[in-house]
């Protein structure tokens, strides 16, 4: 695969969400647009999911009944969108704080705070994912696209898609298509493949 198959990719997935009218979608992000969000939040968006931005930034919820559920890429106060950026790690160390704990890091600690404190250093270490949509990220990383879309809800991880097209039909599609025999997504991402 190319990056022009990335660029299809993110482009197939923008023009499908306009047709479906299940959100407002405002102009494009242009380059200088992207490189500002990532150079203030320290990553860089997978090919695909450049290439969907720049073709339209959907804003709000699904009819704006539910506000922030898109990044505002452009316009949302950058608090917020750091918290939307950090909300799967916050989530993950929520359940760590309540008993969650994988054995790949070692006995777990005594008390809870310091399951945290250990905890953070593998989330830390984790390659970063960029949010799509509500709890839906892909991974970050120009030069890289086709990942599936995951959803990631504390230790709770699953598959939405097996790449951002296929993710826009199966969460805004309704009926969503059905999942065939041939349906087998592939995480590629290091530590969150390890929830699924």
């Amino acid at each position: 695969m190319t990056d022009d198959e990335g660029t299809r990719i993110g482009e197939e997935a923008a023009r499908r969400l306009a047709e479906l009218g299940r959100c407002e979608i405002e102009p494009g992000l242009t380059d200088a647009e992207i490189d500002r969000v990532e150079a203030r939040h320290g990553f860089e968006f997978a090919t695909d999911h450049r290439a969907f931005l720049a073709v339209g930034l959907p804003v709000g919820g699904p009819g704006r009944e539910r506000p922030g559920s898109w990044p505002d890429w452009r316009n949302g106060d950058p608090g917020q969108l750091r918290a939307q950026i950090g909300r799967a790690a916050d989530l993950l160390l929520f359940d760590v704080r309540h008993g969650h704990w994988r054995q790949s890091w070692g006995p777990r600690p005594d008390t809870p705070e310091e399951a945290v404190e250990v905890a953070k250093v593998h989330v830390a270490r984790a390659p970063a994912i960029v949010p799509v949509y509500a709890h839906r990220y892909l991974p970050a990383g120009r030069g890289f696209y086709g990942h599936p879309v995951l959803s990631l809800y504390g230790a709770d991880c699953i598959y939405y898609g097996t790449d951002l097209a296929d993710y826009v039909r199966r969460e805004f599609e309704v009926p969503p298509p059905p999942r065939g025999d041939d349906w087998r997504p592939r995480a590629t991402v290091p530590f969150w493949r390890d929830y699924l």
